[in-house]
């Protein structure tokens, strides 16, 4: 859209569509365009906080705060399970599931990749369906389904049953990341959500830990099942349990976000106005659909995703089978997954303060500076002598330093997507390269070559330099964008109104006012 054709639309003055809004039928004032579900409320926002200067510092202190108690642990406790959920058939592993399923040599790394297969059929219709429905509802009832799937792992005969079971929970929990990154940015402004994104995302360190925890104790069931079916069982319990809270508790809408008043979500929303990305939109725009698919920038974020997640898949399959190559028994093993976890929680929580410190736009140098260690370590664990055992266990941990790039580059989407429909895809598209990646990494851990697996290891080095690479590549990218941007606005003479743009859901590519962070 140029920037000519924009303030023609917006001087029109006109009426918000009712099979879009829903909610009033008055024209909007002239320079502010609205285009969003429950938009009454949207207006009123506006109407009472016409810039952010009439927006009072304490107040909103005091409702980041409360956002912050009703948000986060609600979707962090929900990213701890789906962490466990990952690392149960890695502790299946040493429990016995390869000798009582008989799976053949490259059986469990199938069963490792297999469960990606239902999260890539799935990622991109799911979050179509999602733009359509309550988010927050969609969200609940795909993990309580995950759970049940899982659950009924533990009844496994076979490796086509369990194979078959890991791709329906697989395309269960496609929504996950995608949701999580979308009530973020519907709630925090794009400065707060790089720390917001670490919150919940360090509960995969939370979850590493207490996959270590869980399967020791675990381990120490004598019951009448095998100890791996107890794993199986008893996490896939506790997460249909979890997204029964997530149905009562996780908000839908600002508009609807119960135990908040009135004028609490009135600031809620106007607060968002400087996002210029839009809050909520359930109407699927077909050309952002296109913009989405035609932008340079989709792609770069799924190789990202791709070269991310090559090591995650390897690591949170492979992990306990690296640590117990080391020596160490099977509960020492389970044991050693907690310092591996309380590590990530660190480099995920160090990334984030580090990031609030430094200026604007520091994000992309900080996605880079993390990925150092784990360079050093890869290197390190390829390098040093078979017989230095704490040596390479300590470079195995110092791996986990990836986690805090890619949670940080998550912000990267959440804060330079624009329209609700661009943003859900791109979105998408990240976790479809996740899912490619995750599928091949444990492939490169091939069992002949354990315990070192140096072809696993390697290709973590491979994929962290890239990954190291990229996130230059994203900084000037963004500051390119950003002076296209400029030179456009210059020339039309156009003034700014935050107002106009807002809450319009137009693309970052449509909206002459979007600026892009880095």
């Amino acid at each position: 859209m140029s920037n000519e054709q924009f303030r023609q639309e917006i001087d029109k003055g006109e009426t918000i569509q009712l099979e879009e809004a829903g909610a009033i039928e008055e024209p909007i004032k002239p320079g502010v365009r609205l285009s969003a579900d429950h938009a009454d409320i949207y207006h009123e926002a506006l109407e009472r906080y016409p810039d952010d200067s009439h927006i009072n510092p304490d107040d909103e202190k005091r409702l980041k705060r409360k956002l912050d108690r009703r948000i986060i642990p609600l979707l962090g406790i929900c990213y701890f399970f789906y962490y466990v959920d990952k690392t149960t058939l890695s502790y299946a592993a040493i429990f016995g599931i390869k000798k009582d399923l008989n799976l053949g040599k490259q059986d469990y790394s199938w069963l490792s990749s297999i469960f990606y297969f239902g999260w890539l059929a799935w990622a991109i219709p799911s979050n179509l369906i999602m733009q359509r429905s309550p988010p927050a509802y969609y969200l609940g009832a795909n993990i309580f389904f995950w759970g049940v799937f899982l659950m009924a792992q533990a009844a496994s005969k076979n490796f086509a049953a369990i194979a078959a079971l890991r791709v329906i929970s697989g395309a269960a929990e496609a929504i996950a990341d995608p949701a999580f990154m979308l009530i973020t940015s519907m709630y925090y402004t794009r400065a707060e959500q790089p720390s917001r994104i670490s919150c919940w995302y360090a509960f995969n360190g939370v979850g590493v830990a207490g996959g270590g925890l869980i399967g020791y104790g675990i381990g120490n069931i004598k019951g009448a099942l095998a100890s791996w079916r107890y794993e199986f069982l008893i996490v896939g319990a506790a997460c249909s349990a979890w997204a029964i809270c997530l149905l009562l508790f996780l908000p839908n809408s600002p508009a609807t976000f119960k135990g908040f008043t009135h004028d609490e979500k009135l600031l809620m929303i106007a607060r968002m106005r400087k996002n210029q990305t839009g809050i909520e939109n359930r109407k699927i725009k077909w050309g952002q659909v296109r913009e989405a698919f035609t932008d340079y920038k989709t792609y770069m974020f799924c190789f990202l995703g791709l070269i991310g997640n090559i090591p995650n898949g390897g690591i949170s399959n492979f992990s306990t089978l690296v640590i117990q190559g080391l020596g160490f028994n099977t509960l020492h093993t389970a044991l050693l997954g907690i310092p591996q976890g309380a590590l990530v929680v660190i480099w995920i929580g160090a990334g984030a303060l580090i990031n609030e410190r430094l200026p604007k736009n520091s994000r992309t140098l900080v996605c880079a500076l993390f990925m150092l260690p784990t360079i050093s370590g890869a290197l390190g664990f390829l390098l040093a002598p078979k017989d230095a055992y704490v040596g390479r266990l300590i470079c195995f941990y110092l791996t986990g330093s990836y986690q805090c790039s890619f949670v940080l580059s998550l912000s990267l989407i959440t804060s330079n997507s624009g329209g609700q429909s661009k943003k859900m895809l791109v979105s998408a598209m990240i976790w479809f390269g996740a899912c490619v990646g995750n599928i091949v990494g444990p492939f490169f851990f091939r069992s002949e070559q354990a315990p070192k697996y140096s072809l696993g290891i390697g290709a973590i080095l491979v994929c962290n330099i890239l990954e190291f690479l990229l996130f230059f590549a994203f900084r000037f990218a963004f500051m390119y964008e950003n002076k296209k941007k400029k030179i456009a606005l210059e020339h039309s003479g156009e003034v700014y109104d935050a107002n106009a743009t807002a809450f319009s859901d137009m693309t970052d590519k449509e909206n002459p006012h979007f600026e892009y962070v880095y």
